[in-house]
Protein backbone atom coordinates (compact mmCIF):
# COMPACT_ATOMS: atom_id res chain seq x y z
CA UNK A 1 0.00 0.00 0.00
CA UNK A 2 1.20 3.24 -0.99
CA UNK A 3 1.90 6.41 1.81
CA UNK A 4 -0.07 9.29 1.63
CA UNK A 5 0.48 10.79 -1.63
CA UNK A 6 2.27 13.95 -2.24
CA UNK A 7 -0.88 15.81 -2.66
CA UNK A 8 -1.68 15.42 0.92
CA UNK A 9 1.50 16.67 1.91
CA UNK A 10 0.80 20.42 1.09
CA UNK A 11 -2.66 20.22 2.31
CA UNK A 12 -1.07 23.13 4.32
CA UNK A 13 -1.31 25.38 1.62
CA UNK A 14 -4.49 25.13 0.57
CA UNK A 15 -6.48 26.54 3.41
CA UNK A 16 -9.85 28.29 2.33
CA UNK A 17 -10.21 31.77 4.23
CA UNK A 18 -14.18 31.21 3.82
CA UNK A 19 -13.65 28.14 5.95
CA UNK A 20 -13.69 28.18 9.40
CA UNK A 21 -11.74 24.86 10.05
CA UNK A 22 -9.55 24.50 7.11
CA UNK A 23 -8.97 20.95 7.42
CA UNK A 24 -12.57 19.93 7.65
CA UNK A 25 -12.25 18.42 4.09
CA UNK A 26 -9.03 16.26 4.67
CA UNK A 27 -10.65 12.98 4.71
CA UNK A 28 -12.33 13.85 1.28
CA UNK A 29 -9.34 14.45 -0.12
CA UNK A 30 -7.66 11.87 0.86
CA UNK A 31 -10.41 9.19 -0.01
CA UNK A 32 -10.31 11.06 -3.60
CA UNK A 33 -6.55 10.71 -3.71
CA UNK A 34 -6.85 6.85 -3.34
CA UNK A 35 -8.07 4.50 -5.39
CA UNK A 36 -10.02 1.12 -4.55
CA UNK A 37 -7.03 -1.10 -5.90
CA UNK A 38 -5.04 0.44 -2.39
CA UNK A 39 -7.17 -1.42 -0.74
CA UNK A 40 -6.88 -5.05 -2.65
CA UNK A 41 -4.94 -7.70 -0.47
CA UNK A 42 -2.10 -9.62 -2.24
CA UNK A 43 -3.98 -12.25 -1.00
CA UNK A 44 -7.69 -12.96 -0.01
CA UNK A 45 -10.28 -15.11 -0.07
CA UNK A 46 -12.91 -14.88 -2.79
CA UNK A 47 -15.85 -17.03 -3.17
CA UNK A 48 -18.23 -17.12 -6.58
CA UNK A 49 -21.65 -18.66 -7.31
CA UNK A 50 -22.91 -19.88 -10.29
CA UNK A 51 -26.45 -18.64 -10.66
CA UNK A 52 -27.24 -22.80 -11.28
CA UNK A 53 -26.31 -23.65 -7.62
CA UNK A 54 -29.10 -24.66 -5.26
CA UNK A 55 -29.65 -21.76 -2.71
CA UNK A 56 -29.04 -23.87 0.44
CA UNK A 57 -25.68 -25.01 -0.92
CA UNK A 58 -24.96 -21.65 -1.36
CA UNK A 59 -25.24 -20.32 1.89
CA UNK A 60 -23.97 -23.56 3.23
CA UNK A 61 -20.86 -22.78 1.33
CA UNK A 62 -20.81 -19.12 2.75
CA UNK A 63 -20.56 -20.68 6.18
CA UNK A 64 -17.82 -23.05 5.26
CA UNK A 65 -15.86 -20.26 3.87
CA UNK A 66 -16.57 -17.60 6.53
CA UNK A 67 -17.61 -15.32 3.94
CA UNK A 68 -20.47 -12.65 4.43
CA UNK A 69 -22.02 -12.84 0.72
CA UNK A 70 -20.75 -13.63 -3.05
CA UNK A 71 -20.95 -12.14 -6.41
CA UNK A 72 -23.06 -14.19 -8.46
CA UNK A 73 -22.08 -15.44 -11.92
CA UNK A 74 -24.83 -16.19 -14.68
CA UNK A 75 -22.89 -18.56 -16.98
CA UNK A 76 -25.75 -17.97 -19.78
CA UNK A 77 -24.71 -14.27 -19.46
CA UNK A 78 -21.05 -14.67 -19.31
CA UNK A 79 -20.93 -12.25 -16.23
CA UNK A 80 -21.43 -11.12 -12.66
CA UNK A 81 -24.86 -10.35 -12.02
CA UNK A 82 -25.78 -9.87 -8.67
CA UNK A 83 -24.36 -10.72 -5.15
CA UNK A 84 -25.65 -13.12 -2.68
CA UNK A 85 -25.91 -11.92 0.67
CA UNK A 86 -27.18 -13.22 4.30
CA UNK A 87 -29.84 -10.56 3.67
CA UNK A 88 -31.26 -13.13 0.94
CA UNK A 89 -31.07 -15.76 3.59
CA UNK A 90 -33.47 -14.08 5.83
CA UNK A 91 -35.88 -12.95 2.73
CA UNK A 92 -36.19 -16.53 2.04
CA UNK A 93 -36.30 -17.97 5.48
CA UNK A 94 -39.29 -14.65 6.37
CA UNK A 95 -40.93 -15.43 2.97
CA UNK A 96 -41.55 -19.24 3.21
CA UNK A 97 -41.40 -20.44 6.84
CA UNK A 98 -44.49 -21.98 7.65
CA UNK A 99 -44.23 -23.91 10.85
CA UNK A 100 -41.71 -26.30 12.54
CA UNK A 101 -43.28 -29.33 10.82
CA UNK A 102 -42.90 -27.81 7.59
CA UNK A 103 -40.06 -28.05 5.52
CA UNK A 104 -38.48 -25.28 3.78
CA UNK A 105 -39.12 -26.52 0.43
CA UNK A 106 -37.79 -23.52 -1.45
CA UNK A 107 -34.22 -22.90 0.61
CA UNK A 108 -34.09 -27.32 0.00
CA UNK A 109 -35.05 -27.08 -4.13
CA UNK A 110 -34.13 -23.54 -5.40
CA UNK A 111 -31.51 -22.69 -7.73
CA UNK A 112 -30.37 -19.16 -7.34
CA UNK A 113 -31.12 -18.19 -10.34
CA UNK A 114 -35.27 -19.49 -9.70
CA UNK A 115 -34.55 -17.32 -6.41
CA UNK A 116 -33.80 -13.82 -8.25
CA UNK A 117 -36.45 -14.33 -10.62
CA UNK A 118 -39.14 -14.98 -8.35
CA UNK A 119 -37.79 -12.32 -5.59
CA UNK A 120 -36.28 -9.48 -8.36
CA UNK A 121 -39.12 -9.33 -10.32
CA UNK A 122 -40.54 -6.39 -9.41
CA UNK A 123 -37.66 -4.91 -8.04
CA UNK A 124 -34.37 -5.93 -9.85
CA UNK A 125 -32.03 -3.94 -9.11
CA UNK A 126 -28.01 -4.29 -11.68
CA UNK A 127 -25.17 -5.21 -9.61
CA UNK A 128 -23.86 -1.72 -8.32
CA UNK A 129 -19.48 -2.30 -8.80
CA UNK A 130 -16.58 -0.51 -9.31
CA UNK A 131 -13.44 -0.41 -10.96
CA UNK A 132 -10.13 -0.34 -9.54
CA UNK A 133 -9.21 2.95 -10.73
CA UNK A 134 -11.77 4.78 -9.11
CA UNK A 135 -11.24 6.84 -6.15
CA UNK A 136 -12.43 5.42 -2.79
CA UNK A 137 -14.38 8.52 -2.59
CA UNK A 138 -16.42 6.89 -5.45
CA UNK A 139 -16.18 3.94 -3.22
CA UNK A 140 -18.15 5.51 -0.14
CA UNK A 141 -20.21 7.63 -2.53
CA UNK A 142 -21.88 4.73 -4.01
CA UNK A 143 -21.97 2.42 -1.04
CA UNK A 144 -23.78 5.10 1.01
CA UNK A 145 -26.15 6.17 -2.29
CA UNK A 146 -27.45 2.58 -3.16
CA UNK A 147 -27.34 1.46 0.79
CA UNK A 148 -25.29 -1.01 0.29
CA UNK A 149 -22.99 -2.98 2.40
CA UNK A 150 -20.59 -4.87 -0.47
CA UNK A 151 -19.30 -3.14 -3.99
CA UNK A 152 -17.24 -5.51 -5.51
CA UNK A 153 -14.18 -4.22 -7.58
CA UNK A 154 -14.86 -5.49 -10.98
CA UNK A 155 -11.04 -5.11 -13.54
CA UNK A 156 -13.03 -3.56 -16.45
CA UNK A 157 -10.59 -4.97 -18.56
CA UNK A 158 -11.05 -9.13 -18.14
CA UNK A 159 -14.37 -8.89 -15.96
CA UNK A 160 -13.15 -10.22 -12.81
CA UNK A 161 -13.95 -9.69 -9.29
CA UNK A 162 -10.83 -8.61 -7.49
CA UNK A 163 -12.29 -7.83 -3.89
CA UNK A 164 -15.25 -7.10 -1.97
CA UNK A 165 -15.37 -3.34 -0.45
CA UNK A 166 -17.06 -2.92 2.59
CA UNK A 167 -17.90 0.02 4.88
CA UNK A 168 -15.30 -1.35 7.80
CA UNK A 169 -12.53 -1.87 5.05
CA UNK A 170 -12.54 1.35 4.09
CA UNK A 171 -12.58 3.19 7.76
CA UNK A 172 -9.74 0.69 9.05
CA UNK A 173 -7.97 1.53 5.59
CA UNK A 174 -8.43 5.62 6.67
CA UNK A 175 -7.41 5.19 10.39
CA UNK A 176 -4.18 3.50 8.98
CA UNK A 177 -3.22 7.27 7.50
CA UNK A 178 -5.42 9.03 10.01
CA UNK A 179 -2.90 10.19 12.54
CA UNK A 180 -0.48 11.50 9.97
CA UNK A 181 -3.17 14.07 8.55
CA UNK A 182 -4.48 17.12 10.11
CA UNK A 183 -6.81 16.72 12.94
CA UNK A 184 -10.23 18.63 12.02
CA UNK A 185 -11.85 20.08 15.06
CA UNK A 186 -15.17 18.06 14.29
CA UNK A 187 -13.16 14.73 15.63
CA UNK A 188 -13.20 16.44 18.75
CA UNK A 189 -16.95 16.83 19.01
CA UNK A 190 -19.93 14.53 20.72
CA UNK A 191 -22.41 12.55 18.28
CA UNK A 192 -25.12 14.91 19.55
CA UNK A 193 -23.30 17.57 18.37
CA UNK A 194 -22.92 16.04 15.05
CA UNK A 195 -25.90 14.76 14.94
CA UNK A 196 -24.60 11.46 13.80
CA UNK A 197 -26.64 8.16 14.06
CA UNK A 198 -29.75 6.83 14.41
CA UNK A 199 -32.35 7.95 18.04
CA UNK A 200 -35.86 8.10 16.17
CA UNK A 201 -37.86 4.72 15.71
CA UNK A 202 -35.17 2.37 17.22
CA UNK A 203 -36.24 -1.41 16.25
CA UNK A 204 -35.58 -3.59 18.73
CA UNK A 205 -36.70 -7.15 20.20
CA UNK A 206 -36.88 -8.91 23.57
CA UNK A 207 -35.24 -12.21 25.20
CA UNK A 208 -38.61 -13.97 24.12
CA UNK A 209 -39.07 -12.12 21.16
CA UNK A 210 -39.51 -15.11 18.62
CA UNK A 211 -37.08 -15.16 15.44
CA UNK A 212 -39.74 -15.14 12.88
CA UNK A 213 -41.03 -11.95 14.42
CA UNK A 214 -37.24 -10.45 14.57
CA UNK A 215 -36.69 -11.92 10.81
CA UNK A 216 -39.59 -9.93 9.63
CA UNK A 217 -38.02 -6.67 11.50
CA UNK A 218 -34.81 -7.27 9.36
CA UNK A 219 -36.97 -7.62 5.76
CA UNK A 220 -39.64 -5.24 6.43
CA UNK A 221 -37.27 -1.77 8.41
CA UNK A 222 -34.53 -3.04 6.09
CA UNK A 223 -31.99 -3.00 9.66
CA UNK A 224 -28.94 -4.60 10.36
CA UNK A 225 -29.47 -5.49 13.72
CA UNK A 226 -31.57 -5.89 16.36
CA UNK A 227 -30.86 -4.63 20.27
CA UNK A 228 -32.28 -7.02 22.56
CA UNK A 229 -33.78 -4.83 25.25
CA UNK A 230 -35.30 -5.94 28.98
CA UNK A 231 -38.52 -4.88 30.53
CA UNK A 232 -36.88 -1.55 31.28
CA UNK A 233 -35.18 -0.78 27.35
CA UNK A 234 -32.17 -1.71 28.92
CA UNK A 235 -29.71 -3.43 25.94
CA UNK A 236 -28.91 -7.13 27.14
CA UNK A 237 -27.59 -8.36 23.65
CA UNK A 238 -28.00 -7.93 20.05
CA UNK A 239 -28.98 -9.93 17.63
CA UNK A 240 -27.74 -8.89 13.67
CA UNK A 241 -28.33 -10.39 10.55
CA UNK A 242 -25.04 -11.95 10.62
CA UNK A 243 -26.07 -14.11 13.11
CA UNK A 244 -28.74 -15.37 11.16
CA UNK A 245 -26.39 -17.31 9.20
CA UNK A 246 -25.69 -19.54 12.04
CA UNK A 247 -28.98 -20.93 11.38
CA UNK A 248 -27.14 -22.53 8.02
CA UNK A 249 -24.40 -23.72 9.64
CA UNK A 250 -26.46 -25.39 12.67
CA UNK A 251 -29.18 -26.90 10.36
CA UNK A 252 -31.91 -25.16 12.31
CA UNK A 253 -33.59 -22.92 10.35
CA UNK A 254 -36.56 -24.75 10.18
CA UNK A 255 -37.14 -24.21 13.32
CA UNK A 256 -38.44 -20.04 13.73
CA UNK A 257 -40.37 -20.14 16.47
CA UNK A 258 -38.08 -20.20 18.83
CA UNK A 259 -36.87 -17.05 20.72
CA UNK A 260 -34.24 -14.60 19.68
CA UNK A 261 -32.04 -15.79 22.81
CA UNK A 262 -32.79 -19.46 22.04
CA UNK A 263 -30.88 -18.70 18.39
CA UNK A 264 -28.31 -16.33 19.93
CA UNK A 265 -27.08 -19.64 21.63
CA UNK A 266 -25.59 -20.73 18.49
CA UNK A 267 -23.72 -18.01 18.68
CA UNK A 268 -19.80 -18.18 18.30
CA UNK A 269 -18.36 -18.05 21.62
CA UNK A 270 -15.82 -15.54 20.43
CA UNK A 271 -19.09 -12.72 20.65
CA UNK A 272 -17.16 -9.86 23.13
CA UNK A 273 -20.68 -8.81 23.92
CA UNK A 274 -22.75 -5.56 22.90
CA UNK A 275 -20.58 -2.86 22.44
CA UNK A 276 -21.99 0.63 23.54
CA UNK A 277 -21.20 4.78 23.31
CA UNK A 278 -23.11 7.64 24.59
CA UNK A 279 -24.16 10.69 22.69
CA UNK A 280 -21.50 12.57 24.57
CA UNK A 281 -18.65 10.92 23.58
CA UNK A 282 -16.60 12.47 20.79
CA UNK A 283 -16.33 11.09 17.27
CA UNK A 284 -12.60 10.16 17.60
CA UNK A 285 -13.60 7.98 20.30
CA UNK A 286 -16.43 6.42 18.45
CA UNK A 287 -14.01 5.57 15.37
CA UNK A 288 -11.55 4.20 17.80
CA UNK A 289 -14.22 1.98 19.18
CA UNK A 290 -15.67 0.93 16.04
CA UNK A 291 -12.25 -0.18 14.37
CA UNK A 292 -10.03 -1.99 17.27
CA UNK A 293 -13.33 -3.67 17.64
CA UNK A 294 -14.15 -4.84 14.16
CA UNK A 295 -17.60 -4.04 14.68
CA UNK A 296 -20.57 -2.55 12.42
CA UNK A 297 -22.52 -0.60 14.61
CA UNK A 298 -22.72 0.53 18.39
CA UNK A 299 -25.60 0.85 20.09
CA UNK A 300 -26.29 4.59 21.73
CA UNK A 301 -27.04 3.84 25.44
CA UNK A 302 -27.85 6.15 28.35
CA UNK A 303 -26.36 6.27 31.70
CA UNK A 304 -28.64 3.44 32.37
CA UNK A 305 -27.93 1.07 29.60
CA UNK A 306 -31.46 2.16 27.87
CA UNK A 307 -31.15 1.91 24.35
CA UNK A 308 -31.16 5.57 22.78
CA UNK A 309 -29.95 5.03 19.38
CA UNK A 310 -27.95 3.56 16.76
CA UNK A 311 -24.80 4.82 14.92
CA UNK A 312 -23.05 2.83 12.11
CA UNK A 313 -19.83 2.89 9.82
CA UNK A 314 -21.93 4.37 7.68
CA UNK A 315 -23.41 7.12 9.68
CA UNK A 316 -19.47 7.69 10.28
CA UNK A 317 -18.32 7.97 6.13
CA UNK A 318 -21.41 10.05 5.95
CA UNK A 319 -20.07 11.90 8.41
CA UNK A 320 -16.45 11.83 8.00
CA UNK A 321 -16.21 12.00 3.45
CA UNK A 322 -19.36 13.44 2.37
CA UNK A 323 -20.79 15.61 5.07
CA UNK A 324 -17.74 17.44 6.15
CA UNK A 325 -16.21 16.93 2.60
CA UNK A 326 -15.94 20.23 0.33
CA UNK A 327 -17.65 18.48 -2.92
CA UNK A 328 -16.10 21.23 -4.75
CA UNK A 329 -12.71 19.97 -4.03
CA UNK A 330 -10.51 17.61 -6.37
Amino acid sequence: MDCIPAALDDLEGKKDPLIEDPEYNVYTRFMKSHRCYDLVPTSSKLVVFDTSLQVKKAFFALVSNGVRAAPLWDSKKQCFVGMLTITDFINILHRYYKSPLVQIYELEEHKIETWRELYLQDSFKPLVSISPNASLYDAVSSLLKNKIHRLPVIDPLTGNTLYILTHKRILKFLKLFISEMPKPSFLGQTLEELNIGTFKNIAVVRSDTPLYTALGIFVEQRVSALPVVDDNGRVVDIYSKFDVINLAAEKTYNNLDVTVTKALQHRSQYFEGVLTCYRHETLEAIINRLVEAEVHRLVVVDEQEVVKGIVSLSDILQALVLTNGDEGTA
